[in-house]
């Protein structure tokens, strides 16, 4: 198997959203893991044993990476791990993005991210969960889906986001100090 179909169907099953460093698609793709198997009539290649991937910000985790092309040369991806761990700069800004889930799959026909199982992406303190999580990297558009309703799960067919609100910043553009405690005057009768 050549290593630039590797290396290039590794970058693709790794795309992030939109909103990802940029930069990061010129960098070099390093590949760690303790086997790789590759089978050149199947079109397929197999990273087994503690896998990282890396390029640029961007750093996946996962126990297992599967990377399938067609004959049209399109490559589908699946990532299986205790979880799948992804992380990576956001462009133009000091955030990160992260990601867990037990499966991931990229196909890159169609540039849609699927997170699966106890999926969870966060932005800073920003966090949305569900049981599988969907990004159409071409209309930038996410689909999250909670677990069935019948899942051994506290939030079993539940969605969860939390938005943390801005923190305000004073006139010279740093973050505002918290107000002084207020201090309570003692009720009349307590005198």
């Amino acid at each position: 198997m050549k290593i630039p179909m590797i290396a290039a169907a590794i970058a693709a099953a790794l795309a992030l959203p939109a909103a990802a460093e940029r930069a990061d698609r010129e960098k070099e793709i390093v590949v760690g893991a303790d086997r790789l198997t590759a089978d050149d009539n199947a079109k397929t290649s197999t990273f087994e044993g503690s896998v990282v991937i890396t390029q640029g910000t961007m750093r996946m985790t996962a126990n297992k990476v599967t990377l399938r092309e067609d004959k049209d040369r399109h490559k589908y991806y699946v990532a299986n791990g205790a979880p799948v761990t992804f992380r990576q700069k956001r462009d133009n800004v000091d955030e990160w993005i992260e990601g867990f889930a037990e499966r991931a799959e990229f196909d890159d026909r169609s540039d849609v991210l699927k997170l699966f199982s106890r999926a969870r992406v966060k932005r800073n303190n920003d966090e949305l969960t569900g049981d599988v999580i969907t990004y159409d990297m071409k209309k930038e558009v996410a689909e999250v889906t909670g677990a069935p309703a019948n899942a051994k799960s506290q939030n079993a067919g539940r969605v969860k986001v939390i938005i943390l609100p801005p923190k305000k910043a004073d006139e010279k553009g740093a973050p505002e100090k918290p107000a002084p405690p207020v201090t309570l005057k003692p009720d009349a009768g307590s005198q």
